[in-house]
């Protein structure tokens, strides 16, 4: 078992563990194992929203102590998860002194009209520097969705990437949240921004509970290879549900876009996202429709292979 400990409370435990004749590890892991099971027998313990931003913000605060602030870059969707991350990276940054981190917009080619206008409006209110990063290989050979990309058409780096997947076909139709559109379109778009721009940290608003491929992801999760520039991926709000993302965003008052209102759950390429229900995304029965219910579902489906391809 891997334990972190502030150095200055190392004495104390290699102290203790000498005491009660133990080894150092074995000390530890009885230690955790009673905390834990004393923390299941307490029927008041709860883990409020005031803890879990906090813990998110000393995540957020990690990073900029392990990274040159100029190699620091954010992935802002205008979701309400990356909004999130955005807001509590503000908090940050102001309260110590911090640099804004560089934003990572992604235009997969099929943007919401309104997520656009969303992050233009607060982009320009919290003056951040924002790069819109997309595919411009494939949108070349597209104006909406359907219309027909032929591999052979496409640069070397797109074709390898499209083979990559066992794709084997001669061309494929435009779909941003499709396999092949999605790996394109977001995740060698981002991979070809961070070739070219050298960040090498990306905070990225994933969650455990949001789906499966994504429940044993860390909070520092170190990529590379020879196709994803070697970075590390930080995600802050990993232990917040979809439920207390909206108890954060209303307490405090944070801004998020307005399809949420209208009934949307998560939001994706437009030709592809649906609303979930008619009531605004907080008021629905969060147990009775999944939160990716409007979204495409062979993506939903394919999840984990999309995530070992380098999609956040």
């Amino acid at each position: 078992m891997k334990v972190d400990l502030d150095d200055k409370l190392l004495p104390i435990f290699f102290a203790r563990a000498k005491v009660v004749q133990q080894p150092f590890e074995k000390y530890l892991q009885d230690l955790h194992q009673q905390l834990a099971k004393n923390i299941k027998e307490l029927k008041n313990f709860t883990i409020s929203i005031e803890h879990k931003i906090a813990l998110s913000q000393w995540i957020i605060k990690q990073a900029y102590q392990l990274f040159d602030h100029k190699k620091i870059c954010l992935a802002w969707t205008g979701g309400k998860d990356s909004t999130l991350i955005l807001w509590l990276t503000l908090q940050v940054v102001k309260k110590e002194g911090y640099s804004l981190p560089h934003i990572m917009f992604i235009n997969e080619g099929q943007v919401f009209p309104e997520i656009q206008a969303f992050v233009k409006t607060w982009g320009k209110k919290w003056r951040l520097k924002i790069s819109e990063v997309k595919n411009s290989d494939v949108l070349k050979q597209v104006k909406k969705i359907g219309d027909t990309v032929v591999v052979s058409r496409l640069d070397k780096r797109n074709q390898q990437e499209v083979r990559r997947l066992g794709y084997k076909k001669v061309s494929f139709p435009f779909e941003p949240e499709s396999y092949v559109g999605n790996h394109l379109m977001k995740t060698v778009a981002m991979n070809r921004y961070l070739e070219k721009s050298g960040f090498a940290a990306v905070i990225t608003g994933i969650r455990w509970d949001e789906q499966k491929a994504r429940s044993t992801e860390t909070y520092f999760s170190k990529r590379g290879d020879k196709f994803t520039p070697t970075h590390t991926r930080i995600h802050p709000i990993l232990h917040f549900s979809e439920k207390e993302v909206w108890q954060a965003t209303l307490k405090y008052k944070i801004p998020f876009c307005e399809l949420y209102k209208q009934g949307y759950r998560s939001l994706g390429a437009k030709g592809t996202t649906h609303k979930a229900d008619n009531k605004p995304a907080w008021e629905q029965d969060f147990q009775r429709i999944p939160e990716r219910s409007g979204r495409r579902q062979d993506k939903e489906g394919l999840m984990e292979n999309l995530r070992k391809l380098g999609y956040m």
